[in-house]
């Protein structure tokens, strides 16, 4: 998934996009992660372009959702549990809760969740 507008989240491209691979892939498994808000709203974005294009059950869909999470029983899960929950829904599968400033640096912190 290429992106060309969102938070540079101060890293590099390849450092950022591992990190929303890596947040997303967690968010998908876990189906809540708590993080900072920024982070927090671009995994969001991320998470929902990747169910997106996961509704769309095609071998090129299934081939992008394997080049975004390569977890293997991860894909299972999205297509077996998560896509048909979502199927109906024509977008907003996560939500963004804010937490509260984080005690050790005073960051923003936010919770995000797949809505059920």
């Amino acid at each position: 998934m290429k992106t060309h507008a969102g938070r540079k989240l101060s890293r590099p491209t390849g450092a950022r996009m591992g990190l929303l691979r890596n947040m997303t892939a967690s968010l998908l498994k876990h189906e809540q992660i708590k993080t900072t808000l920024a982070k927090a709203r671009e995994v969001s974005r991320y998470a929902e372009r990747v169910m997106a294009v996961a509704k769309g059950k095609n071998l090129a869909a299934y081939r992008k959702v394997g080049a975004e999470i390569p977890d293997q029983d991860l894909q299972r899960k999205i297509y077996d549990v998560l896509v048909p929950r979502y199927q109906s829904r024509p977008g907003g599968c996560t939500r963004v809760f804010r937490l509260g400033r984080r005690l050790s640096d005073g960051s923003e912190m936010a919770l995000v969740k797949l809505v059920q």
